[in-house]
């Protein structure tokens, strides 16, 4: 298939666009690079750089099977400070995607959502039909577009998959990540364990977890981006299928700092501090439905190996004077 992949110069985008490479796709890449980076785009794809509501239309055009949309703002606290980013930048924007595709009589797409739209849940592991609430703009944005997907399937026979990713991490082919803003617990934590910060704060240490930390989800990157592959088979006319994407299985901000000591080998040094609002405890994914459905099976769930992949894409990259992707 030719397969368009908007943001594909960012850290999933790149991953996912690899592995649509080496499965013998044929790929076209749209960024604007504004967080993005060049070098991040796999060899063998084609690449246009601009933004998604200018420039998708005239990719679209030229002949397009399918699409992989991951072009989005990013960042709760920038949403919280300026919500009008994150409506025109991502809800906005997608919007004209789906124009576009619907104009250039493209039917399938598979949109990068996020656990963002569940707000704090009720319980855990997180379903797929749990309420979607949102406490930022970032994840109201995100909700808002899978009303458009589904809507748009309804109406117009897309065939979408809405993706709910919960915590992303690890590297692949040379592809890791590289934020101007770092805002992730892990590439955090390796900054310091490579002198690039003093310390990690701990926000909270008096949850009701086994070491009174938050618990988190994290999915190797490389697993995620297989369940996107398998996502691009499933999709549907007229449907609009949503699936969440964890391991299933938590770990503590005291095991992710620890495991980073063991993989690195350096002390470390954490701060700890208060809660910060909004935190829940635990966010953990329900991912039975990716699993019976799409046939997807997380191939690298373990925190030590997650972290090890991201700390080889972090020294290979200091070693070279900067990030390769």
């Amino acid at each position: 298939m030719r397969i368009l992949v908007t943001g594909g110069a960012g850290y999933i985008g790149s991953v996912v666009a690899a592995r649509l490479v080496e499965a013998g796709h044929d790929v076209v890449v749209l960024d604007d690079l504004s967080t993005g980076h060049r070098t991040a785009v796999p060899g063998g794809c084609a690449f246009v750089e601009g933004g998604v509501r200018e420039h998708a239309a005239a990719v679209l055009a030229g002949g397009i099977d399918a699409v992989l949309h991951f072009a989005a703002k990013s960042l709760v606290a920038e949403s919280v400070a300026r919500p009008e980013l994150y409506w025109s930048g991502n809800t906005g924007a997608s919007l004209a995607l789906l124009e576009a595709m619907r104009a250039a009589g493209v039917g399938r797409i598979v949109f990068s959502s996020t656990a963002a739209v569940y707000g704090e849940p009720d319980s855990a592991p997180i379903r797929e039909d749990a309420p979607v609430r949102p406490a930022t703009p970032y994840g109201a944005s995100k909700a808002a577009i899978d009303t458009a997907l589904a809507e748009h399937a309804r109406m117009h026979g897309l065939g979408a998959v809405s993706l709910r990713y919960f915590n992303v991490a690890g590297a692949y082919a040379g592809r890791g990540e590289r934020h101007t803003t770092e805002t992730h617990l892990i590439p955090i934590v390796l900054q310091v364990a490579s002198g690039e910060r003093g310390h990690v704060a701990v926000n909270g240490t008096d949850y009701p977890t086994a070491d009174g930390t938050c618990v988190r989800d994290y999915i190797h990157v490389a697993d995620l981006a297989d369940a996107h592959l398998l996502a691009l088979e499933h999709c549907t006319p007229g449907e609009h299928q949503v699936f969440n994407l964890g391991n299933g299985a938590g770990f503590s901000v005291r095991e992710v700092i620890d495991t980073c000591r063991e993989v690195t080998g350096h002390p470390i040094p954490q701060v700890d501090g208060a809660r910060r609002p909004g935190d829940p405890a635990v966010l953990v994914a329900a991912s039975d439905l990716a699993r019976s459905r799409l046939g997807w099976i997380p191939r690298r769930p373990g925190l030590h190996g997650i972290i090890a992949d991201a700390w080889a894409f972090h020294t290979a990259s200091a070693a070279v004077g900067g990030p390769a992707a």
